[in-house]
């Protein structure tokens, strides 16, 4: 049953009411009786859902989530930092994609357990750390990385088409998915973890051959239902759940499926990246801006028995190579969290995750050709871990959405612009309809409008229908702001007739009910609290009191900084403006995800509260502090003392009973924490495959000579033989060297080479050791030709000559075009090796033996003449006092005019950048601890790049980004996830 209405007089105003108050007396929508029946898959009943919500136990709750990676910081030490502070948001979910190319890098090896291939590690810290998970292992999952994260080795065209139901692609993936199910099992919610949702392929909108008329597509049916199988096989008992792009096909959709075609998931879900998914407009097409879709409206026809979900709800935006140095952060910032979280709030949507909550580096070969290094993503938590007003305003709204579980029970009864005297405002009201509560959502009627409107607005209450506020004056909007005005808010034993500040957060401490209130510094705020007769008040913040027949009305002028109202009916209320908010915090006292109210503390000042315990007399607080800062605790009455990191600070009680002390910030000498030298640079050629005295008869060259292939995207026309195809060859990433050796009675004129390594590739070509050319590489160009002319006394006729090319490709495609090859498509060569000198030696290894080695004093800013390749070698020393979390990043900078070289960036055996001036603007890479070692000396390298004959100068530093005073162990042993030398290396010359 739900309701339409325009409240337009008193007479609607109370019908709707009347009728409200029948359900709530007469009916339960959690009954059998209900049009909307709750359900499950039949393997289990912990998880259950229906029209509106998941039910965790029997329980509603909104789910509010964020996407982290584990490969993109492949530092397993590090996941604990992350998975903080997505709880410390207000979430209570995490998702995670895990990596088939990571996990299976040859078609026999599964890797589930070392360094950050370890997902049992992760699934116990999210447990442990009481956080809610989706796992997405795919087996293909796009995130913008090379081939969408299907191992590189399925590219050749060998297992048939992918992402289909062929045989052979299906022997490919099956080891990969038995691995990734067996290691969620014992971690789902009904064993001993938080596993909630499990996710078969993703935004693989292909039930249908026709979506209107139901003819069923039986080929991607039949690879749907072996993935279920997989799963089911493997003892995934949770709901399976699957993603949908933007308003794209409901397929998989059990609500949807009439007609029984199969292939469906438990719970159906739609992505949607309103702002667009690149910080270039332009890969959008038409984007209008603050533009909100319909989402309610393709929920009510994809999957009406399920709750409205969000799988993929933007964060933020990739970033291509032709992108903006630093990302789009702006476009996505605060107001972008304000306005369009809260539009899903009004759209009925009840499980919301963010992508990205943290995005990460593209280290190595993860990234696809359309994005570099950077996977920052404008996310809440940068790539370099730290956090800002974006991270605070999630918080905001996450700690509300735990709190407000009558959310996850509503109906959407009316929308339009004639509940407020401003016919500018557009406000959607949703009702509980078991509870009676309220929620209604105001923004400007044209969304991309940033006037200052005044307003009053009418609402519905169980005492009746009325216009508020009553005794301040009127309210305000601005900007691109949404906001949330609650009527009927049940907290504790306790209701909040109405609320025009925001709801920030719920504690109940000693049995007592602590509500937190925020509002924007100088507006107008009132709130009607049921029962009270009078309060108390204390803070610099003036109200007014204003007693009325069932409670007590507040009115007041936000005022910056925090107050306390204490009411007669052991209410007490905590107001505050936005800022004050950003830093207050509300950490659970258990890692049940669910977070119950009494189980909290109520933490005002921090940068970042990681988690809160209590023992005996004292609570003991985690976090992290960038300044010197008043502290102020609420908590339980017998608690005395509060310790900050372990060490007891000297703590004193307010005038309202709660506790206060002093956070020590970063010490002067961490604070200032000097930016750390690269000393002892050492160079060496890092290209003698060019000269014609090299040997490429080692085991580190395949002779390339195949007459056939499987790969299917080639043009026969065009492609010579044999085939260049660099993964047909076992060469899957990274700069790959092709010899080619002619010899010929008369001297040839020139050479015509035709190259694909995907948009941003580049390449060099060199003939008996002399230079020929490059291609620069173009962000919008995948393959390129060029013709060389020989010049003369270049070929010797009658002996052997050597064509060398030099081809770095920037990842496979995603989609179908997977499978496009990477390799010389026109040519005639004969040898094909993998990786530069300094990788397939392991010059860039912690232990390798630079000694022979030419000093190189200025390192890299000294640089070389002439188009070649060369090998930088320099360490760093570390002392990282314990205590404190700094962050760390390289940063290049050009010497000389011309951009045409290329610099990979190798730190203790790790490849942790690609700097590329000519095609993109981004010039600096954080590596996190882990990759870095703290506390000892640490090894960089750089594979310097010239393809031009002027050579290449470019200068390197290492700059800090953070230093915090941090409860984060940043001084642990990670020698573990950094690779050593290995002699057998020398074999690979």
């Amino acid at each position: 049953m739900r309701f339409l209405h325009r409240p337009c007089g008193l007479s609607g105003g109370l019908l709707l009411w009347i009728l409200f108050t029948v359900w709530f007396q007469f009916g339960d929508a959690d009954d059998t009786s209900s049009p909307w029946p709750i359900l499950d898959n039949g393997l289990q009943h912990t998880v259950q859902w229906d029209h509106h919500s998941l039910l965790i136990n029997g329980e509603r709750l909104f789910l509010f989530g964020g996407e982290m990676h584990p490969f993109r910081l492949p530092v397993p030490e590090l996941w604990e930092d992350m998975l903080q502070k997505i709880k410390a948001t207000g979430m209570r979910m995490v998702s995670i994609y895990t990596h088939w190319g990571f996990h299976a890098p040859t078609p026999d090896k599964i890797d589930l357990s070392t360094g950050a291939h370890n997902l049992t590690r992760f699934l116990e810290m999210a447990r442990d750390i009481g956080l809610y998970v989706m796992v997405r292992p795919g087996p293909y999952i796009n995130g913008e990385l090379s081939a969408g994260g299907m191992p590189l080795w399925t590219t050749t065209g060998e297992y048939g088409a992918l992402r289909s139901n062929g045989t052979a692609y299906t022997k490919a993936w099956t080891p990969y998915q038995d691995g990734i199910a067996r290691a969620t099992k014992p971690f789902q919610l009904t064993e001993d973890g938080t596993v909630i949702m499990y996710q078969i392929e993703i935004e693989y909108a292909k039930q249908w051959k026709d979506t209107e008329a139901k003819i069923p597509n039986p080929e991607a049916i039949s690879y749907m239902e072996k993935l279920k199988d997989n799963a089911r096989k493997n003892g995934i008992v949770v709901p399976l759940m699957h993603n949908i792009p933007n308003h794209g096909k409901p397929s998989w959709s059990k609500d949807y499926d009439t007609v029984g075609a199969g292939g469906n998931v438990d719970i159906y879900g739609l992505d949607s990246y309103p702002q667009c998914w690149s910080c270039l407009l332009e890969a959008c097409g038409d984007v209008t801006p603050w533009a909100v879709s319909d989402y309610f409206g393709q929920f009510q026809l994809a999957s009406p028995k399920q709750p409205s979900f969000m799988p993929e709800f933007q964060a933020g935006a990739m970033n291509p190579w032709d992108g903006p140095a630093g990302g789009c952060k702006e476009r996505m910032g605060v107001e972008f969290v304000n306005f369009y979280y809260r539009d899903n709030i009004a759209q009925g949507v009840t499980v919301l995750n963010l992508y990205m909550m943290y995005g990460g580096t593209n280290w190595g070969w993860l990234a696809a050709p359309i994005v570099g290094s950077s996977y920052d993503y404008a996310a809440a938590i940068s790539e370099d871990r730290s956090i800002g007003d974006k991270f605070y305003e999630i918080k905001n709204f996450g700690l509300f959405t735990r709190v407000a579980d009558e959310l996850a029970f509503t109906d959407r009864v009316g929308m339009g612009t004639e509940y407020t005297n401003n016919t500018n405002l557009f406000t959607t009201e949703l009702r509980n309809p078991k509870t009676g509560a309220g929620f209604y959502v105001i923004r400007h009627a044209q969304t991309d409008s940033v006037s200052e409107e005044w307003f009053a607005i009418q609402v519905n209450t169980s005492i009746g229908q009325f216009w508020m506020p009553k005794i301040s004056s009127a309210l305000v909007m601005s900007g691109h702001e949404r906001r949330i005005l609650v009527t009927d808010f049940h907290f504790g034993n306790n209701t909040l007739y109405y609320a025009t500040p925001e709801v920030l957060a719920h504690s109940i401490i000693d049995g007592k009910s602590i509500l937190v209130l925020w509002t924007p510094l100088g507006r107008n705020a009132e709130f009607y609290l049921q029962g009270a007769t009078n309060g108390t008040f204390s803070g610099g913040q003036a109200v007014t009191f204003s007693k009325s027949e069932k409670g007590v009305i507040v009115g007041y002028t936000q005022k910056e900084g925090m107050s306390v109202l204490d009411f007669d009916n052991d209410v007490r209320v905590v107001i505050m403006d936005r800022k004050t908010a950003y830093k207050a915090w509300a950490p659970a006292l258990t890692n049940d995800p669910k977070v119950p109210v009494d189980q909290t503390a109520l933490v005002i000042g921090p940068y970042l509260v990681r988690s809160a315990t209590l023992n005996a007399n004292t609570i003991s607080i985690q976090g992290d502090a960038n300044t010197t800062n008043p502290l102020e605790v609420f908590t339980a009455s017998h608690i005395t003392q509060i310790q900050w990191k372990g060490i007891d600070l000297p703590t004193t009680k307010t005038n309202h009973s709660t506790l206060a002390a002093t956070i020590p910030g970063p010490s002067p000498s961490s604070s200032s924490f000097p930016a750390p030298q690269i000393t002892n640079w050492k160079s060496h050629d890092s290209l003698p495959e060019r000269l014609p005295s090299y040997s490429d008869a080692g085991p580190a060259w395949v002779l390339a000579n195949d007459s056939t292939t499987p790969n299917p995207a080639l043009d026969p026309n065009t492609t010579t033989k044999p085939y260049l195809f660099a993964d047909q060859y076992g060469f899957h990433t990274g700069i790959r060297l092709w010899r080619g050796h002619f010899s010929a009675d008369k001297a040839p004129t020139g050479v015509f080479l035709h190259v694909q390594g995907g948009t941003a590739h580049g390449w060099s070509a060199y003939l008996n050791g002399a230079f020929l050319g490059s291609w620069l590489g173009r962000s919008d160009v995948a393959a390129a030709n060029l013709t060389f002319s020989f010049g003369e006394g270049m070929v010797t006729e009658g002996e052997e000559n050597v064509l060398l090319v030099v081809h770095d490709d920037t990842g496979h495609d995603q989609q179908a075009g997977a499978v496009r090859p990477r390799g010389i498509l026109n040519a005639t060569l004969l040898g094909e090796g993998g990786g530069l000198t300094a990788e397939r030696l392991g010059w860039h290894l912690p232990g390798f033996d630079d000694s022979a080695w030419e000093a190189a004093e200025g390192g890299p800013r000294e640089g070389f003449e002439g188009a070649g390749v060369r090998f930088y070698r320099g360490t760093m020393a570390l002392d990282v006092p314990p205590g404190v979390d700094v962050s760390l990043a390289f940063r290049f900078t050009p010497v000389k005019g011309g951009e045409g070289y290329r610099v990979l960036l190798f730190v203790n055996g790790w490849q942790y950048g690609r700097y590329y001036p000519s095609i993109a603007a981004e010039d600096t890479f954080p590596v996190p601890v882990g990759v870095l070692d703290y506390g000892g000396e640490n090894v960089v390298g750089l594979a310097v790049w010239a393809l031009q004959a002027d050579g290449a100068q470019v200068d390197v530093e290492v700059v800090v980004r953070y230093v915090v005073d941090s409860s984060l162990d940043v001084r642990f042993d990670g020698s573990y996830l950094r690779p050593g030398w290995d002699p057998l290396r020398l074999e690979y010359v």
